[in-house]
């Protein structure tokens, strides 16, 4: 896992990675673990004008990651802006617990062992124009789950879609989010203003303790909050609010992702209301049941694990699988 830090407005910022990669004769569009087809080409090209309108900082940073890269911006925003909406996809486990006590966000990212080293640990630095945010991600740019200055934490599982329109996907709201908001209900009430192109459960938790899961589509929107003494909330890559789970597609591998899901709310039911810092380790480990126990030889494994304590203010990661390795506190991010 690569850990940047990167300071600056969005294209020094796009334009120092993409140079650094450059120099050390790393070039992404050589490493792009799909074929750029004419289909994603036309979906890209459909995105722009709405990038344009809703994130126009994020063009901002490609140009200069492509300046950088001293490739081309249109082969940068092909792969960018079909990734999420067009699989492959990443399968992870997310939950928030607001007890109280403790406010957590975990999360397990899995994804394909063959691309572990691409992926990305990022602080950004911004030059009084959004949030400084720290984040993860299997994917350049694009963010996966992070923490901003105000104590905002969001995650993302990816769900296959049933369809797709032009618009923002996954990676890029969860990146607009962290740079423009700062409470759990700003995230929901920007979420209903962009258009949407991808299938995915956001989890959000603020420094308030005000968590939700948000599962959504290009065509529909389902807000899903704690329910009465049980304070919490998780997803994985499948729908579970009662509109939400008509477009779930059975048909395709979504790496256990039932069994993961059960595993979280059963153990949440049980531990949410007195979880702390141990319990959340334990959970994401796979202690009290399926989370993270792939076997490598089939190429899935849990690559990152991540806890963001909100009361505290500390993070908490593992740079691999959390069952066979140690959450270290990372101090590097002041929030």
């Amino acid at each position: 896992m690569y850990h940047v830090r990167l300071k600056g407005n969005h294209y020094e910022i796009g334009y120092h990675w993409g140079s650094l990669l450059a120099s050390r004769g790393n070039y992404i569009l050589n490493n792009i673990p799909f074929t750029i087809t004419e289909d994603r080409i036309h979906f890209s090209k459909q995105c722009i004008p709405i990038y344009k309108e809703y994130f126009p900082d994020i063009l901002n940073e490609i140009q200069g990651l492509a300046d950088g890269q001293k490739c081309s911006v249109d082969d940068l925003y092909t792969v960018l802006f079909s990734m999420y909406a067009m699989p492959p996809a990443c399968n992870c486990s997310c939950f928030a617990v607001s007890n109280g006590e403790n406010i957590f966000f975990g999360r397990n990212s899995d994804f394909l062992t063959e691309l572990r080293k691409s992926n990305m640990n990022v602080i950004y630095y911004f030059s009084g124009i959004s949030y400084d945010f720290v984040g993860n991600t299997t994917s350049f740019i694009e963010i996966e789950d992070g923490v901003n200055e105000k104590g905002l934490a969001i995650g993302l599982t990816s769900v296959y879609p049933d369809k797709i329109k032009p618009g923002l996907n996954a990676g890029m709201m969860l990146r607009l989010f962290l740079e423009k908001c700062s409470l759990t209900n700003e995230v929901i009430e920007l979420i209903y203003k962009i258009p949407i192109s991808s299938a995915q459960t956001f989890t959000v938790a603020d420094i308030t303790g005000d968590i939700a899961v948000i599962e959504f589509n290009a065509t529909k929107i389902e807000i899903i909050k704690p329910l009465e003494n049980m304070p919490f909330v998780c997803a994985t890559n499948v729908f579970h609010s009662e509109k939400m789970s008509l477009f779930n597609n059975d048909t395709i591998d979504n790496w256990q992702a039932e069994e993961r899901y059960q595993t979280l709310i059963n153990t949440l039911k049980n531990k949410a209301s007195t979880m702390n810092i141990d319990n959340a380790k334990e959970l994401l480990s796979g202690k009290d049941g399926f989370l993270c126990q792939y076997d490598r030889k089939t190429g899935k494994d849990t690559v990152w694990s991540v806890i963001y304590d909100l009361k505290k203010k500390q993070i908490y990661q593992v740079n691999g699988n959390p069952g066979r390795k140690k959450f270290n506190k990372d101090d590097r991010f002041l929030f």
